[in-house]
């Protein structure tokens, strides 16, 4: 049987008590605030994980490429947002896909591409259902809520025989805040601006039956969601560092983490050298703005328990430096062997995922199972 000492590194390993209790935290305060809830499979693309959201209560799946859609819909998933703008030449891609039995709902933030869907599902005979993409804070895509371009894509689609599922938004700018006043303000904002988009819908006399919103830290610190009809979360599933210092998990939530082995070490500066460098943690360095900067990742103990002080300070693409912050530490090869089997716990939970074909799921018996993961577009 294999056990964290005879599996090779770097491997990526998935708590699954941590897990369980992310997966229940996240499913119980969507139920308080009476939403349905739809996970953001991106963050683990595993059926294994996405079954035990499903088995908790969550209600169809999100995800960020096509791919992704095929691959859970394979799996079992029918109910899947395809939370990426609509690209004209993916539109073939999505028809199949809802012609095998997929319901599987695009979205869009431009005329260009709303007359794109609509003159593409009139040639082929579909009715997409489409969501219109709204912007609540600046951070990436979307259309402001007072913006005209809203109803103008809104009619591109209703007017051109594609059903107007309702709207979405996405406050990614949650994960610059730190603060619960601060999150709770975003949560509020966001809200607000998505139920706002739908109002002007409906005052059009438009359908707007969706009203979607979602972040992990907005999800988590929202107070309420009067008029949201469906919550999107995908991080929370994991955690990582740079929620941490978001301030809605603590590190012993986090259940990703990289095993990893001490194959080396530099003495005189501090380091000990370890087999996993960026190509297994990845360059994501989001803890670098935040209040505490953990590198490339804070280490652990083989059992899991945080070792305060040390971080995964500089990383190539196979070796990783591991070294204590501040003074450096002059006992570092007695106290890191070579051989010694330590876990990394990562920056960004998303991008550490996808460096690997698979996790191995680690039971509280110890136990380990291998769980698959998706890759690619």
């Amino acid at each position: 049987m294999s056990t964290l000492s005879t599996i090779d590194t770097p491997a990526a390993l998935i708590e699954q008590a941590r897990m369980q209790h992310n997966i229940a935290r996240m499913q119980q305060r969507m139920n308080e605030l009476g939403v349905r809830f739809r996970p953001h499979v991106k963050t683990s693309k595993c059926i294994d994980v996405a079954k035990a959201q499903r088995d908790a209560g969550a209600q169809g799946i999100t995800v960020s490429t096509l791919k992704e859609a095929e691959q859970f819909f394979a799996g079992g998933f029918t109910d899947i947002l395809y939370a990426v703008g609509m690209a004209p030449h993916r539109l073939p891609h999505a028809l199949d896909l809802r012609r095998r039995g997929c319901a599987l709902g695009i979205i869009t933030d431009s005329v260009e591409s709303a007359r794109a869907i609509a003159a593409f599902g009139r040639a082929n005979g579909e009715v997409f259902d489409v969501l219109i993409e709204v912007d609540t804070d600046g951070h990436r895509s979307g259309i402001r809520p007072e913006e005209d371009a809203l109803l103008d894509v809104a009619h591109a689609l209703h007017d051109g025989g594609m059903r107007l599922g309702g709207v979405m938004t996405h406050a990614g700018s949650s994960y610059e805040l730190d603060t619960p006043e601060a999150l709770r303000a975003m949560a509020e904002q966001e809200r607000s601006g998505c139920v706002r988009a739908a109002q002007r819908l409906r005052g059009a006399g438009l359908p707007c039956p969706a009203v979607s919103v979602g972040s992990t830290p907005t999800a988590l610190m929202a107070q309420a969601l009067d008029g949201v009809t469906e919550v999107r979360a995908g991080v929370y599933v994991f955690f990582d560092l740079v929620m941490r210092n978001v301030g809605v998990c603590t590190e012993a939530d986090i259940a990703l983490s990289v095993l990893t082995t001490v194959i080396g070490h530099q003495a005189e500066k501090g380091w000990a050298i370890v087999d996993a460098g960026w190509m297994a943690m990845s360059r994501d360095r989001g803890t670098q703005k935040q209040k505490r900067d953990f590198g490339y990742g804070q280490v652990c103990g083989i059992d899991g328990k945080v070792l305060d002080g040390y971080v995964l300070s500089g990383a190539n693409q196979e070796h990783g430096i591991l070294s204590r912050e501040g003074a450096p530490d002059a006992d570092i090869a007695a106290r890191f062997p070579i051989g010694t089997r330590l876990r990394i716990l990562p920056n960004h939970a998303c991008a550490t995922g996808a460096q690997f074909p698979e996790y191995h799921a680690l039971s509280e018996e110890g136990a380990l199972k291998t769980w698959g993961r998706f890759h690619g577009w």
